[in-house]
């Protein structure tokens, strides 16, 4: 707790936390509102319906992310990210109006494509503001909290609003966080780029726009260090793609329940995540990352293993508990993967290199998320289980990839393995 009241007496950093956490807390508003929305819109087919959603989402997540990093490279950082909040402001205030399918899948488009632009470009003036690698270490756990804080208390706050207001009001609180973020951002006096960041290796203005906008997928694919992150992605979206996208199906079919369910079981995989990114600073310095990381995958796994099994519980109370369970396991286990992340390749990439670096994190995880999203979509109109069971193989697999391709010998955890090494 010390080193979170140190890291927080930063002003800088302070003023970027709390943008981050108003912007979230008005997505997780969204989130809750978009899975009603879908099923305003589509009855018992709102699995499919959100899924091939999420997945433009990803789409705008995936192709944009990279190309954004690239075309702004030189950029303000700041005023990057202020237009990127005033963009995803004006698209929140039109979704309260959406009436048709096909809206609602141009609006998350051109949201989340703002979003692409905004995220890589916030991760990579963290580093820049916080040098000290504890120090670092603390703000990583304190943005996995805020992502933990958004699932947790969002969903209670949507719960509390929906006994006055129709859901659909819920999107004009996700513009209130936009605005918010835009506000703070715009006060704060971020740390300029050095100069001599081209010399030092990071492809410049003058370096063709392709070969920067590929600069960060190519590190992640030569550094042996990033490659294992790669297949740990697949294992975290194969299971928080059934908890995002059947949630509302579970709830509102299976067990007949309101809106206010939809939320609060949204709020028990928060509460998972959360309780991960306390226990993570002080466990990270006894445990290396590896170790860490692939017991978080392997708890999603058995965790999707079991879902089917709940779901066969006929007593409402007792199933909806034990679902409420299986989601915080799988929060505990999210938030057990992504959240070293960050220290994994601030270790292996250069400074120059950060921004593409984490551009092609966000890039390459969120190609996962395109991947799993229509599978638990789609899957779930023949049956919940068997959507349940496809994606815990899938995160298997992809487990049993990563551990292969992590050696403990290659550990980046472990101090060993020369950072000059890993990158050809």
């Amino acid at each position: 707790m010390a080193g979170v009241i140190h890291v927080l007496t930063n002003p800088v950093y302070r003023r970027l936390f709390l943008a981050q956490v108003v912007a979230l807390a008005g997505t997780g508003l969204a989130t809750v509102a978009l899975g009603l929305l879908a099923f305003d819109l589509a009855g018992e087919s709102a699995g499919q319906v959100l899924g091939t959603a999420l997945a433009i989402k990803m789409v705008a997540y995936v192709f944009v992310a990279p190309l954004a990093a690239a075309l702004v490279v030189r950029w303000p950082r700041r005023a990057v990210m202020i237009g990127a909040d005033v963009v995803r402001l004006a698209i929140a205030l039109c979704l309260p109006f959406v009436g048709e399918i096909w809206q609602v899948y141009v609006l998350i488009f051109a949201l989340q494509a703002a979003s692409a632009t905004f995220t890589p470009t916030f991760q990579s003036v963290v580093p820049d503001v916080l040098e000290d690698e504890g120090e670092y270490t603390t703000a990583l756990s304190l943005s996995r909290l805020a992502y933990d804080l958004e699932a947790v208390l969002s969903p209670m706050l949507a719960a509390l609003l929906l006994i006055f207001i129709p859901f659909a009001a819920l999107f004009f609180g996700t513009a209130a966080g936009f605005a918010a973020s835009a506000l703070l951002v715009a006060a704060t006096a971020l740390p300029k780029r050095a100069d001599a960041e081209d010399a030092a290796g990071a492809p410049g203005p003058e370096v063709p726009f392709g070969r920067r906008a590929r600069r960060g997928i190519e590190l992640f694919v030569r550094t042996p260090a990033l490659r294992p992150v790669l297949a740990l992605n697949l294992a975290v979206a194969s299971a928080g793609a059934f908890v995002l996208v059947q949630t509302v199906v579970i709830v509102r079919t299976t067990f007949a329940q309101g809106d206010g369910v939809v939320a609060l079981l949204l709020a028990a995989n928060g509460a998972g995540s959360m309780a991960a990114a306390f226990a993570l600073p002080r466990l990270l310095r006894t445990v290396s990352e590896r170790r860490a990381m692939l017991t978080g995958a392997v708890l999603l796994s058995i965790t999707m293993f079991l879902v089917p099994l709940v779901l066969q519980v006929s007593t409402v109370g007792w199933g909806l508990g034990l679902l409420a369970v299986a989601w915080a396991l799988v929060g505990l286990g999210w938030s057990a993967v992504e959240t070293p992340v960050g220290r994994i390749i601030r270790r292996n990439v250069g400074g120059p290199e950060l921004p593409a670096a984490f551009a092609a994190q966000f890039s390459l995880s969120h190609a996962c998320w395109l991947i799993t999203y229509p599978l638990a979509g789609w899957l779930g109109g023949s049956g919940l289980g068997r959507a349940a069971l496809v994606l815990a193989v899938v995160a298997t697999f992809a487990t049993g990839v990563a551990a292969r391709l992590w050696r403990p010998a290659a550990t980046p955890g472990d101090r060993s393995v020369p950072i000059s090494a890993t990158v050809p």
